[in-house]
């Protein structure tokens, strides 16, 4: 069997490790607590922004690095052995205890490339940054704390779909030098350097530098996730309560056997049994 030390477990959020309906993860709890007691880290990637990451991390009691805004930015405990980032070209700072990586633009940039795309369209485009937080939690269904989380941006701007088709949008925006990620009410306009792939990618590298060689594992429930669970060695869908995304159904992955935070604990266990079952 694997020493489980050299595993590393990257995973979406809402939806994956994070219930759909709730945001509840008790289901997953001791699985979280078997993984921490054997030092194998949980990475949360996610197009959550770094604030409502944080949080999350604190309730869980994690030290890890986590990846935010669909691959825009890294961040890894400055006192993080684990991961050695010499090698790396990725811009970087500390950051509130943290080496923050930057793979995509700033916010200011995309805040810039919505207006452009917006006068290229011409028509009006509504981001994060042009509404108030009534607006945003009318349009989300988030509690104002919530909602002012998720304004607190850095690298990339959600906005409202104006409804054209995702290939018109994506060639407007490549044209640009940005990238798009297109969903059924907001669109995400980020910088072309960013991916989860990437990011996922960067992170492996800078660990195996100490520890080769890494296996890793990636739990996701959207075509959002798709690059990310291109790259891993183990690729898990997390299925909704009516199956698993027709994005994802068909890859030949393993789809875990149940929703949200119950269907992650389960097939992290599965993976565990059969990959660590001596430990």
């Amino acid at each position: 069997m694997t020493n489980p030390a050299s595993y590393l477990v990257f995973t979406d959020l809402d939806g994956t490790l994070l219930n759909h309906d709730d945001y509840r993860y008790d289901a997953a709890l001791p699985m979280l607590a078997w993984l921490k007691a054997h030092q194998i880290p949980v990475i949360a990637v996610t197009s959550k922004t770094r604030v409502e990451v944080e949080e999350l991390l604190q309730a869980l009691s994690f030290e890890e690095p986590f990846v935010v805004e669909n691959g825009s930015g890294v961040f890894i405990p400055a006192n993080d052995q684990r991961f050695d980032l010499t090698q790396t070209e990725v811009s970087q700072q500390v950051w509130n205890q943290h080496q923050r990586l930057c793979l995509g633009c700033t916010y200011n940039q995309a805040r810039i490339g919505l207006q452009t795309l917006s006068q290229r369209l011409s028509q009006p485009l509504q981001g994060f940054g042009d509404m108030s937080v009534d607006e945003l939690m009318a349009l989300t269904g988030l509690n104002s704390e919530d909602a002012l989380k998720a304004q607190t941006r850095e690298f990339t701007e959600p906005f409202v779909n104006p409804g054209l088709a995702a290939s018109a949008l994506a060639q407007q925006v490549a044209e640009m030098g940005f990238q798009i990620l297109v969903g059924d009410r907001f669109c995400h306009l980020i910088g072309l350097g960013a991916g989860k792939g990437k990011a996922v990618n960067l992170l492996v590298q800078c660990y195996q530098t100490l520890q080769p060689p890494i296996k890793t594992v990636g739990l996701g429930n959207s075509p959002n996730d798709l690059a990310m669970l291109e790259v891993v060695d183990i690729p898990i869908v997390i299925p909704g309560t009516k199956g698993p995304h027709p994005g994802l159904a068909h890859q030949g992955w393993q789809i875990a056997p149940a929703p949200g935070a119950q269907g992650w604990a389960m097939a992290m266990s599965q993976v565990r049994d059969q990959y660590w079952s001596s430990v």
